[in-house]
């Protein structure tokens, strides 16, 4: 069923979201930085004429098809007491107890409060081998649809622990994040993952905020090559494309430092 935008609602949580918080490494290496929560002075400067030209984009009739609503309202449905079962069986031992990792593997993505929807799309991919990774297209394959439903639930349920962004880098990932790279047609990346990074559990967007900038920047780089092929109509393939290294380097850093 095609759900409707309300662009009013939208603009409101557009206004609300500017301005989040991020923690700021003041130095090298970041375990052994300390953290300071900062607010973010620029982003509250962005300009009215921005939020209403998304409202503008919303307001042309713009719908996002998505399943009716099962348990707790995700669209997925699923069990959490049986997803954390499964996950201290073959889940753990890369992604942590609780959902964040394991310390000194950080191209192994947190998934604590990550959208459930998302986490869904992403290990059917593994099982159907419409996305491979050496390490988890080996665990995906042998689950169940109810195990991995079961899974997305449990995961989204957990507290994400958020992260630092590295001090020299958090301008010129705020100017790609926020802004984008006009001259070389990057888009900005809160056009689907919105001010604070939170993205978007109905469109199946991520949560980026608070993520591990290795992660990050390993993703955005299989992108780029196409190493990873299995975003919607290439939308992510599109604004990783045209990213030089640098830049890849900065947004990654300054989205692990973004705050709710």
């Amino acid at each position: 069923m095609a759900h409707a935008i309300d662009p009013y609602r939208y603009l409101l949580i557009y206004m609300k979201g500017l301005g989040p918080g991020f923690v700021v490494a003041h130095s090298r290496p970041r375990a052994e930085a300390r953290s300071t929560t900062i607010d973010s002075e620029d982003a509250m400067k962005i300009s009215l004429r921005s939020a209403l030209a998304a409202a503008a984009l919303l307001a042309v009739g713009t719908t996002f098809a998505s399943p009716a609503p099962e348990s707790g309202g995700i669209g997925i449905g699923g069990d959490p007491e049986k997803g954390k079962e499964k996950a201290n069986q073959i889940c753990q031992a890369c992604h942590g107890m609780d959902g964040n990792g394991i310390p000194g593997q950080p191209v192994w993505p947190k998934l604590a409060g990550q959208h459930p929807q998302y986490i869904y799309k992403q290990l059917m991919n593994f099982k159907n081998n419409e996305r491979y990774n050496v390490q988890m297209s080996p665990m995906a394959m042998p689950l169940t649809e109810e195990e991995v439903k079961n899974l997305a639930a449990y995961y989204a349920s957990l507290e994400q622990s958020g992260g630092t962004a590295e001090a020299d880098l958090v301008k010129k990932g705020e100017q790609i994040y926020r802004a984008g790279n006009a001259e070389t047609g990057v888009p900005a990346c809160t056009g689907c993952h919105g001010p604070a990074g939170l993205g978007s559990n109905l469109a199946k967007f991520p949560r980026i905020s608070g993520q591990h900038s290795e992660y990050l920047a390993q993703t955005l780089q299989y992108f780029r090559s196409q190493e990873r092929a299995n975003d919607p109509n290439g939308m992510m393939r599109g604004v990783a494309a045209n990213m030089t290294d640098e830049e890849i380097e900065a947004v990654a850093a300054y989205i692990e430092g973004l705050r709710r």
